[in-house]
C-alpha cells in the first residue's frame, strides 16, 4: 500500500503541500503588500490560485491562518537541550525575538488584538500555541531543577511573560529597533535568572551588553 493511500486511509484525503506552500507564500506577500488589516482570506485564495475551501480545510480563519504561517506549529515546541538553564533560555528568547521581530509591521499587534477579542478564538490559540509553550518552559524548569541551577522554582506562565513581553514591549509599545533585540535579550536573561534565582551574570554569553537607542 503506498503511503498517499496509507494517509488518505486514516483520515480522508491527503493534504497536498504544495496548496499549503502557495498559501503560506500569499499570506506573506499580501501581508508585505497590504498589511494585517486588509489582508482577507479571498484575497489570499486569489494570489494562491486555491478556492477558499481549501484555506478553510487547513485553517479556521484569517487569524488562525497568519498565525500558522508566520508562527508555525514547532515554535517552542521542543525544549532545547544546551547543557544549562542559561543556555536553554538563551535559546527560547532567540526564538522569541525572531518570531516577533520578522513579521511586517503592525502585524503581532492586530492578530493578538483580534485573537483577545474572540473568547473561541482565544481558546483555541491558548490550547495550540500557548499550552505547546508552557510544556516547553516546563521542561527547561524541570531539566535546571534536576542539574541544581534553581533556588526558587518559578511557574512556566510566569516564566513565559518574563521572556515574551519585555521583547514585546520593546518592538510594539516602545517602537525600538528589532536590530537592538540581540542587546535587549541579553540584558533580559540576566534579569530573568537573577529573579528566579539562578545563574550567573558574570557568565561568558554577551551579557552585559548596552543598549544604545
Amino acid at each position: 500500500m503506498s503511503a498517499r493511500t496509507q494517509a488518505g486511509n486514516r483520515g480522508g484525503r491527503p493534504r497536498d503541500s504544495r496548496v499549503d506552500d502557495a498559501i503560506a507564500s500569499a499570506v506573506r506577500e499580501l501581508l508585505a503588500e497590504v498589511g494585517y488589516a486588509r489582508l482577507t482570506t479571498a484575497a489570499v485564495a486569489a494570489r494562491a490560485g486555491v478556492g477558499k475551501a481549501a484555506i478553510y480545510r487547513r485553517h479556521a480563519g484569517k487569524q488562525e491562518m497568519i498565525f500558522d504561517v508566520l508562527v508555525p506549529g514547532q515554535f517552542l515546541a521542543v525544549a532545547p537541550d544546551r547543557g544549562s538553564l542559561r543556555a536553554d533560555l538563551a535559546a527560547v528568547l532567540a526564538e522569541v525575538a525572531d518570531s516577533m521581530a520578522a513579521p511586517p509591521p503592525g502585524t503581532i499587534p492586530g492578530l493578538l488584538a483580534d485573537v483577545q477579542a474572540d473568547p473561541a478564538l482565544r481558546k483555541r490559540f491558548d490550547a495550540k500555541y500557548l499550552a505547546a509553550q508552557r510544556r516547553t518552559l516546563t521542561e527547561v524548569l524541570d531539566r535546571a531543577a534536576a542539574r541544581g541551577e534553581l533556588t526558587a522554582r518559578p511557574g512556566p506562565a510566569a516564566l513565559n511573560a518574563l521572556l515574551v513581553g519585555p521583547v514585546f514591549a520593546w518592538l510594539f509599545l516602545l517602537s525600538e529597533s528589532p536590530d537592538q533585540l540581540p542587546a535587549l535579550t541579553s540584558l533580559l536573561l540576566d534579569a530573568t535568572l537573577a529573579l528566579i534565582g539562578a545563574g550567573d551574570p558574570g557568565a561568558p554569553d554577551g551579557s552585559g551588553s548596552e543598549i544604545v537607542t
